[in-house]
Parts: structure tokens; C-alpha cells; sequence
């Protein structure tokens, strides 16, 4: 099996940002993982009695170079397992101080397990697709659904030139646990190395024992049959993938998280029929890994965190995920966990941006992806920790308030007067009323443009407002100060606008002209904050 080399990221979280992980994505069986959601319990993580050797002074070991011979003093150690190779190799990782903790493989001494499929190296053509040997992916399977997220403990017997490390691994925190290599030998999902036998030794012993059991009784790569029907059909590619989309109609499927590139980004494979798709979570955005020309990775702010996140709640569980979309030849999805959303999770917790362009086909309800991300910037933490409001520096009464409509000067402006008696003149958030597009806009003095009745719509809009609101009482909640702007080349200047969210009845106002096709909804950048608090209900009234 190839020797896969594992990041070591140093990117740390704050002991008050760890403190508040939520622990909904948690399974309750998972007690190790749990106390990483309480900050009471952050002291004890590491004590003595942990005998945990995976943090990064005990790393070093790992690289150290090393003749392939018994290590001469076998210390238990022990570890969460992040993720499982193959039948006989398996990822752990120790528990996260200051940062993502670090990892390191583990193959599991005296048997064999089947490799795994593997893909054909890209931009290789002389390289083929490699297909599953028989009860490869059964052997796979039976360690990740007794091991991912559970602490094992292990001893390193053998430790190779090239680092690689060989040795017992037992389910819980003592030897007492199940041993696993012979429960992979007894299932005959395994063979015994028996070449590397020694007859003075009991484990060794009790290997070879458990596999002529299971020869005796036809299990496994012992049945009849060669074991060919254990062999997937894997496809790695969809030649159209908005039609395949499209044709599972919203319904949620069936996956395995096999990997996690970043925070919002997964390869998932689709059961039953084993597609590995690349994901990209519907509506949401994380930072990211750039990739260098010289072949590295530089992580953007909160990226290496982000990816922790998702990879401690996801990697290589059994989801379901909700394909939404497919605009670019880029698959948009929901993964659904019986314990969580972790779309909702990771903007709540700072890790993630709503996006607007995909937020449009989430199916779960937008509304609770802008909540969200509403309560991460409020508590500005992560990606969030310099945010600053729109309307920060106004006073709640000047926030929001009712007032008396006395003018209507425009279908997206109007002028109020305040319980105080002060005129007001408020701008609808987020819409542009009706114009003109290209070189017409440019008005002929001599003909005596008027744009109220020579930009088609313009004047129905105005009289729809003015019979709407006029001498009527208002809410009004400022969404954001547009600042005055200088005139500039080919764009007027314009005073400070007060831009708000005005209701009567209930009735949003903005949303009511755009459903009438009588105002368009802007569009901003990302990091555009300055919008209408109902931006998605405006974009979905401008759909219909």
C-alpha cells in the first residue's frame, strides 16, 4: 500500500474559539469528541495519563529515519481515528491544542487487506483507473463503521526507513479493546503475513488460529466464488452532469464523505451506484486553499480551521446529501446528517460567507443561512472578527421606526416625517426603478426628455407607490448610509441616501414593485454588506 503522507497544519484556534464548537454534529456515542465542545474540559485534554504520542513533539519520531526492526520499547498510545485507508491502514489523530491537530498512519502488523481503487493519475495518459481487488472495499468498510470518530490505542512494533509504522490497534482505551486486526482476520477480510511469523509469539499465534477458522468456514476471501461480486464499478467521471442532477429531482442519496479539500467543498461517493463527485455546499463559501506555481498551498485566513471543522464531523460518515444545482459544470448540494446542518454550523461559527449567486437553489431555507451568518457577525468571531455593521453607528430609535408618508418623489424614494415633526427622505433598499439601458438614457435637451413619462414603467411604478403609501403611516428599518459620491465620468453625484426596508401591513414595498416587474434588484459584490436585511426574498420575488 503506498505511504500517504499526512499535513501537519499549525493554523490555531483560541481557547475561547474552541470552547464554543457546537456539538451538534457530535454523535452522542463519540464522549472523546464531545469534550471538545466544553471549555470546562479544555484543561484536561492533555494530561499524563493520556499517554497520547501524537502531538507535535512526538511527530518528529515519525520522519525520523529508521531500519525496519521491533521497536525496543512498545509504549501504548492512543488516538481518535480520522479516517481509514484500507482494510489494514488507518489515519489518527491526536486532539486539537491551539490548532488542527496532527496525524499519522498506522498499518496493522502481520496482515494484508486488498487495495482500494484508485484513479488514473491525471495529465498521465499511459496510466490506467486501478479497480478494487476483491473484498477490499468490505475490509474498508467494516473498519470505518466501527472506527471513525472512536479513540483506539495502539502500539508501534515495527517502524521502517521510510517512517512507515506497523503495529497492534485496539478499539477503546486499553488492550482489552477489540483487537482489530484479528476481528478483520476472523471476518476473512484480511490474510495473515505468515512469512514474518515467529512461533514464540501469542498475537502471531492467535492470527493464524483465527484464520483457519475462517477458512474452515468460508468466510470472506475464503467463500466460494472468487469474491468478484465484491468488486465496485467505480466512476469517476459524469459525462453530463446537469442532466444526472436533474434526474434524481432534489431526492436525497445515499454518500460517503471520502474527502474534504476545504470547509464548503467535499468528494462524496454516491451510493449505490459509486459515483466520486466533487461537492460544493449550496449558498455558502469558506476560505480557501491557494495553490502556488511551485506546487504548494498557501491557506487563506481561517481555511486550515474550516477544514478541521467539516473533516471532525463528516469525513467518511454515512450522509445523505440533496444535489441542488449544477451551474458550470460545478455540482451544488446540501449534506444532510442526522445530527446537523452543517451548512448552518460553519456560517454560525465564522468559518463560512453566504454567496448569493448559489444561495438561490439551497433548498433548506435561506432564510436560516442568513440568520446564521447574522449571529457570527454580531459576535464577530473567525472570519468575522473585524466586522463592522452598516447601521453600527446609529441609535435603535433611529434604526428603526414609523413615520407618515408625505411625499412620493420616485418609485424607489420618499419623503417621511418623523413623530419629532423632522422630514426624512428614505431610499427602498436594493432595487433600481425603471430606466432607460444603453445611449438613450442620455436625454436630448431639445427634445424635452421627461423621464417620469418617456422611461416606459417609470410612471406606473411612481403611481403605485403614491397610491400605496401616501398619507399613510410606515415602517421603516434602515438597512444601511450610502455615503455621498462625487460626480465621475459618466456617473452623476449623489447626496447620502438613507436606504431602508419600508412595510405597511406587512407588505414589503420593495418586494411589491419588484413581483409587479416595475423594479429590478440590484446586484452587489460578496463582500457587499450594504444591502436590503430581506435581500433573498427581493432576488425571489425578481424570479418569479
Amino acid at each position: 500500500m503506498e505511504n500517504i503522507q499526512c499535513p501537519n497544519p499549525v493554523l490555531k484556534f483560541s481557547a475561547s474559539e474552541l470552547a464554543v464548537l457546537p456539538q451538534a454534529l457530535f454523535p452522542p456515542r463519540l464522549p472523546v469528541e464531545q469534550s471538545l465542545t466544553s471549555g470546562s474540559l479544555l484543561p484536561h485534554l492533555v494530561t499524563p495519563s493520556t499517554a497520547l504520542l501524537l502531538y507535535p513533539a512526538d511527530m518528529a519520531s515519525v520522519s525520523a529515519p529508521a531500519q525496519a526492526a521491533p521497536s525496543p520499547s512498545a509504549h501504548l498510545q492512543r488516538g481518535i481515528v480520522k479516517m481509514v485507508l484500507s482494510g489494514c491502514a488507518i489515519i489518527v489523530r491526536g486532539q486539537p491544542r491551539g490548532g488542527p491537530p496532527p496525524e499519522r498512519q498506522i498499518n496493522l502488523s502481520n496482515i494484508r487487506a486488498g487495495p482500494m481503487a484508485r484513479r488514473a493519475a491525471q495529465g498521465q495518459p499511459d496510466t490506467k483507473d486501478t479497480p478494487d481487488e476483491p473484498w477490499a472495499f468490505q475490509a474498508r468498510e467494516f473498519l470505518r463503521k466501527k472506527l471513525i470518530g472512536k479513540e483506539v490505542c495502539f502500539t508501534v512494533e515495527i517502524k521502517t526507513a521510510q517512517g512507515r509504522e506497523y503495529g497492534m490497534v485496539y478499539l477503546g482505551r486499553d488492550t482489552t479493546g477489540e483487537n482489530l486486526a484479528e476481528s478483520l482476520v476472523n471476518e476473512g477480510l484480511a490474510t495473515v503475513r505468515r512469512e514474518g511469523i515467529r512461533g514464540n509469539n501469542p498475537d502471531q499465534a492467535r492470527l493464524c488460529e483465527c484464520e483457519d477458522q475462517a477458512k474452515s468456514a468460508k468466510k470472506g476471501q475464503w467463500s466460494e466464488g472468487g469474491g468478484l461480486h465484491t468488486i465496485r464499478d467505480m466512476k469517476y467521471t459524469i459525462e453530463n452532469p446537469r442532466n444526472f442532477v436533474d434526474s434524481l429531482h432534489q431526492k436525497p442519496i445515499n454518500a460517503i464523505i471520502e474527502h474534504v479539500r476545504d470547509g464548503s467543498v467535499v468528494r462524496a461517493l454516491l451510493l449505490p451506484d459509486h459515483y466520486l463527485v466533487t461537492v460544493m455546499l449550496s449558498g455558502v463559501k469558506c476560505p480557501s486553499f491557494r495553490r502556488e506555481p511551485e506546487g504548494g498551498e498557501t491557506p487563506e485566513p481561517f481555511a486550515a480551521e474550516a477544514r478541521f471543522f467539516t473533516e471532525s464531523r463528516l469525513l467518511q460518515r454515512d450522509v445523505q446529501i440533496v444535489l441542488e444545482s449544477c451551474p458550470n459544470q460545478i455540482i451544488l448540494g446540501t449534506i444532510l446528517h442526522p445530527n446537523g446542518n452543517i451548512t448552518e454550523l460553519l456560517l454560525k461559527e465564522g468559518f463560512a460567507r453566504c454567496v448569493d449567486w448559489s444561495m438561490a437553489v439551497y433548498t433548506q431555507g435561506a432564510e436560516k443561512l442568513r440568520a446564521a451568518e447574522r449571529s457570527a457577525k454580531e459576535r464577530k468571531v473567525r472570519i468575522w472578527k473585524d466586522y463592522v455593521a452598516p447601521t453600527a453607528n446609529l441609535d435603535l430609535k433611529d434604526r428603526q421606526f414609523v413615520a407618515k408618508v408625505m411625499q412620493v418623489v420616485n418609485a424607489d424614494a420618499m419623503v417621511v416625517k418623523l413623530n419629532s415633526g423632522e422630514y426624512k427622505t428614505i431610499h427602498l433598499s436594493s432595487i433600481r426603478p425603471p430606466r432607460i439601458e444603453g445611449e438613450e438614457k442620455n436625454k436630448d435637451k431639445d427634445k424635452r426628455f421627461r423621464p417620469l413619462y418617456d422611461i416606459p414603467y417609470m410612471f406606473e411604478a411612481r403611481e403605485f407607490m403614491r397610491k400605496k403609501l401616501s398619507g399613510k403611516k410606515v415602517n421603516v428599518m434602515v438597512d444601511y448610509i450610502r455615503a455621498a459620491t462625487g460626480p465621475g465620468e459618466g456617473t452623476p453625484a449623489f447626496s447620502e441616501r438613507t436606504c431602508a426596508t419600508v412595510t405597511i401591513g406587512g407588505i414589503n414595498i420593495a418586494e411589491a414593485l419588484v413581483s409587479k416587474g416595475l423594479a429590478t434588484v440590484i446586484r452587489y459584490r460578496q463582500d457587499d454588506d450594504q444591502r436590503s436585511s430581506h435581500y433573498d426574498e427581493l432576488l425571489a420575488a425578481e424570479a418569479r
